[in-house]
């Protein structure tokens, strides 16, 4: 079944599976907006007939969510308040929300249009919690110093971690008093409280948000499911460190990164991570197999002075759990499954090894 998911093409199914995902995650009112948009794919809008003949996979492209990114920024530029009173959970009859919904397709559908050309941009700073988890582990396998390297790094959220206080399950990392505040539900032991030193961070994304213009920060906080505020107010915090200083982001394919990222000299005593969390779905499959090859290349040539890590937080295509992996050279390679979590860090569950 959970196969079959992930080859879904039919879009009815992909919305109700993603509606379901969404009430699951503690996003009901989003869950109905998503729900809704079966009401959207049977009129004659423009944003309804491209839904309807949509010709890849509905999941993996999240295709319902990129429609829910563009209604929710209805409401944040005030352009169209209707779905007020959905979001704060006043409205819960279904078929009241397909109308409200379906009506909002019809007013603006020249505007909503374009959300449907690329998949959300979130990059949650909540997921951080299980990326610094995974270098605590390691850190103890090869050292503490960490050069770190993420892909779909989108506004680059993630590659300012370093600037992030963590409290996971009662053991600290971070900055003390930082205005993102990473503090999970934890389950399990907590992990191995292990030195963690962030000596370099860069990411990559084909179309990356720079979180320094307002507009684009607003674009950011539309794909932020709005009823659950705390991360809209990580959201807020990043946005204050973009324009402390900028995430170092660049516009670049994946795989061509990977390959340019492993042929830069590396630093004695520092290891070569790559990262990423929720994106692996988005990259295509023939990219994510260059990947794979040139991490294990590179890999087979690493050495204690100077190792190679990957540390991922995505999704398992056969459970749907989000699951925390971590392999290292020289080391094996072997990915370790450490944990999982929820798709935006409200808790994270620690199995360690």
């Amino acid at each position: 079944m959970a196969e079959d998911l992930m080859q879904l093409r039919d879009v009815p199914a992909g919305i109700r599976w993603q509606a379901e995902h969404a009430a699951k995650a503690g996003a009901e009112c989003t869950a109905r907006v998503v729900l809704a948009q079966l009401r959207v794919i049977e009129g004659d809008t423009a944003t309804g007939t491209r839904m309807r003949e949509w010709p890849g996979n509905v999941i993996e492209d999240a295709l319902p969510l990129r429609l829910a990114g563009g209604l929710h920024n209805l409401l944040l530029t005030d352009t169209d308040r209707s779905l007020r009173t959905v979001y704060s959970g006043e409205i819960t009859d279904q078929n009241q929300v397909d109308n409200i919904v379906s009506a909002m397709v019809e007013r603006h559908d020249e505007h909503l249009l374009p959300w449907l050309d690329g998949p959300p941009q979130t990059n949650e700073a909540g997921r951080s919690a299980s990326i610094m988890a995974g270098l605590m582990w390691l850190s103890g396998k090869v050292g503490p110093r960490f050069e770190l390297n993420e892909l779909g790094s989108s506004a680059g959220v993630n590659t300012m971690m370093e600037r992030f206080e963590f409290d996971l399950a009662g053991v600290f990392a971070g900055v003390g008093g930082s205005p993102m505040q990473i503090r999970p539900e934890w389950k399990g032991a907590p992990p191995p409280d292990n030195p963690v030193e962030i000596v370099s961070i860069q990411g990559c994304d084909l179309t990356p948000i720079d979180l320094s213009e307002p507009e684009m920060g607003l674009r950011l906080k539309s794909y932020v499911w709005p009823e659950v505020t705390e991360r809209i107010g990580r959201i807020d915090a990043a946005i204050g460190f973009a324009q402390e200083k900028r995430p170092d982001v660049v516009q670049m394919d994946a795989g061509a990164w990977v390959t340019e990222r492993l042929a830069m000299p590396q630093e004695q005593g520092v290891t070569r991570v790559l990262f990423h969390s929720i994106v692996w779905q988005y990259i295509p499959a023939e990219i994510r197999k260059g990947i794979e090859a040139a991490m294990e290349q590179a890999g087979a040539s690493a050495t204690s002075e100077r190792p190679l890590a990957w540390v991922s937080l995505e999704t398992n295509r056969e459970t749907f759990r989000h699951e925390l992996h971590v392999k290292y050279w020289p080391g094996g390679g072997k990915a370790q499954l450490l944990g999982c979590a929820h798709p935006h860090g409200a808790w994270v569950e620690w199995f360690g090894d």
